[in-house]
């Protein structure tokens, strides 16, 4: 009777973490023209928040690295996800746009393009991550 209790108690214990796998997503950003300021990723999980800033489920600030700057995003829970990223070149943390709000520093998304009158959705851009990730991203 006390094998069962504890074989009880050890799968209550032991199933939460085995439910909420923890990822890594490794973003390869490619075509990165410059080692000046940082390449900005922002991570999304769903249509509301995506592209709206403050909205990301999570993001970060990398030192860019001309060629390719590889990023790494620790212990991402099994989702939906799509990316956004730009290269920040003069370092201000921020998006520069024109007067016309089109973005004046390169940019890219996974899997989307910016197209003519537009950014594209989270649907064009998401991918299912169900295991260590690995995604090839152009800046433009």
């Amino acid at each position: 009777m006390l094998k069962i209790k504890n074989l009880i108690l050890y799968f209550v214990l032991c199933v939460p973490f085995l439910v909420a796998s923890q990822n890594n997503l490794t973003i390869l950003v490619e075509d990165v023209d410059s080692s000046e300021g940082y390449i900005a990723v922002g991570v999304y999980t769903d249509t509301e928040s995506f592209l709206k800033e403050g909205k990301e489920f999570t993001g970060v600030f990398a030192k860019a690295e001309t060629g390719t700057t590889r990023i790494v995003l620790f212990d991402l829970p099994n989702d939906i996800y799509a990316i956004s990223l730009f290269h920040d070149k003069n370092g201000n943390k921020e998006m520069d746009t024109n007067f016309l709000g089109i973005p004046k520093e390169p940019l890219g998304f996974s899997f989307g393009k910016l197209k003519t009158f537009g950014p594209p959705s989270f649907e064009e851009c998401s991918f299912d991550m169900k295991s260590d990730y690995e995604i090839n991203i152009s800046v433009e």
